[in-house]
């Protein structure tokens, strides 16, 4: 295979964001890479740490869906002193606990931040933890993109992998790519006799079943043996399964059969301590200033937010700075500035009537308290997520000059200290324009 290749396959698998800023700069050194290992390369130790932990077992199923074969992945830095064959598999046995997947070591119970937000998908999936094939089966986990589904799904797996169960987690392009080769391969016995035997089957994102008949079909069948055999099966998706155009109603029904918990986009408090939590644990050391730029000013997908993070800590210790609100405010302008290129403020005026039920043309006219509040909401959006001046928002709002603005911009300030309801009403009126849902 050839680093474009492999990068072509990536691409499909992971988030733009993480495609962009880390995985397009890893190089394949084919010469030093043989069935049992596989050597990339990258600029610096940052981003190899972060594709270690995050892709490798993206990058693991690769080779075996193209080659049939499962090798170590080494991420080293360009220029490094490249470590012997011999040394990098002794290390990768040592620490290798499973020969049927690669979890990401960090993603446990411990380490995620529970919120109302995803307290039900928490308790359930810690259940399963404790009782596997017995409670919860199958365990459905459904919500947006980088809420923190994946990392439920491999802290249930780390958990088994302790207790010396058989754990096989990929996403459903894995299973269908290594369904496809086996079917090429001629090689469906062990195909069957690997997904059918395990203890606990993970797969994320099996939305992207959809319309895939043949390994649907598959699917179906390797579902029935293992939950007949009472062994755990734990989806993810971004939506129920009723909602999952393409997907047959048989597979519909069994993933019905156990519990379906969801996880919604976390609160601004939760988002705060999942800020705090994954700066610990990438021991970067943040005052709260920048914890709160973050929540404030970037979106809700926690995959993004690490990015983020690793952005921030590479630029610290590349550049031997302080990591303080302008270093953040200057390497997150580019994407804040997307946001504001995007947003305009006939959208912010039409959503924010809508969610709060009053027309639009009550915000020019009308002073009832929920026009009140719902021009305030659009002024305050509009100053944060467009370009548009003081007076360009009085003009559109039917307002007498910028002072009025103004002032609406101080009483919103002054509600999201002391108005929780406010406070959250914004929050998430704020995340729809971020998100782009609206």
């Amino acid at each position: 295979m050839t680093t474009k290749e492999i990068l072509q396959l990536l691409q499909k698998e992971v988030t733009s964001n993480d495609y962009e800023k880390f995985l397009q700069q890893i190089v394949y050194k084919k010469a030093s890479s043989s069935d049992e290992l596989a050597v990339f390369e990258v600029p610096n130790k940052f981003i190899a740490s972060y594709i270690k932990t995050k892709f490798s077992s993206n990058i693991k199923n690769i080779f075996e869906s193209a080659k049939g074969t499962k090798p170590t992945i080494e991420i080293k830095v360009t220029g490094e002193k490249r470590r012997t064959k011999k040394e990098i598999l002794n290390e990768s046995a040592s620490t290798q606990t499973t020969d049927t997947t690669l979890l990401n070591p960090s993603f446990t119970f411990e380490s995620f931040v529970v919120g109302s937000s995803n307290q039900m998908a928490y308790n359930a999936s810690l259940a399963v933890a404790k009782k596997p094939g017995i409670q919860y089966n199958p365990l459905f986990i459904y919500g947006g993109t980088g809420l923190g589904k994946t990392h439920l799904l491999q802290a249930i797996g780390n958990d088994a992998i302790e207790k010396g169960k058989t754990v096989i987690y990929l996403t459903s392009e894995q299973f269908m790519n290594a369904f496809t080769f086996s079917i090429k391969s001629k090689n469906m016995e062990h195909f069957r006799s690997t997904y059918r035997k395990c203890d606990l089957l993970l797969i994320d994102d099996i939305q992207f079943l959809s319309g895939k008949e043949g390994t649907q079909e598959e699917f179906f069948h390797t579902f029935n043996e293992l939950h007949t055999a009472k062994k755990q099966i734990v989806l993810t998706a971004d939506k129920l399964p009723s909602q999952i155009a393409g997907l047959e109603e048989r597979l519909k029904s069994r993933f019905e059969w156990g519990l379906m918990a969801d996880i919604k986009v976390p609160d601004l408090e939760t988002k705060i301590a999942i800020i705090e939590k994954k700066s610990e644990l990438n021991c970067i050391i943040l005052n709260k200033d920048v914890v709160n730029y973050i929540a404030t000013n970037f979106d809700n997908s926690i995959r993004a937010i690490e990015g983020v993070l690793i952005q921030i800590r590479a630029t610290a210790d590349l550049l031997g700075g302080e990591i303080n609100l302008d270093l953040v405010q200057n390497l997150l302008k580019d994407q804040i500035q997307e946001i504001k290129d995007n947003v305009k403020l006939p959208d912010i005026i039409n959503v924010v009537a809508r969610e709060l039920n009053i027309k639009p043309s009550d915000l020019k006219v009308k002073r009832t308290a929920s026009a009140v509040t719902a021009r305030r909401i659009v002024i305050f959006l509009a100053r944060e997520l467009t370009h548009n001046s003081m007076p360009e928002i009085a003009k559109n709002l039917g307002m007498k000059d910028h002072s009025a603005v103004s002032k609406n911009i101080s009483k919103a300030n002054e509600l999201i200290e002391k108005d929780e309801n406010f406070r959250l009403l914004l929050e998430n009126l704020k995340n729809k324009f971020i998100n782009k849902d609206y």
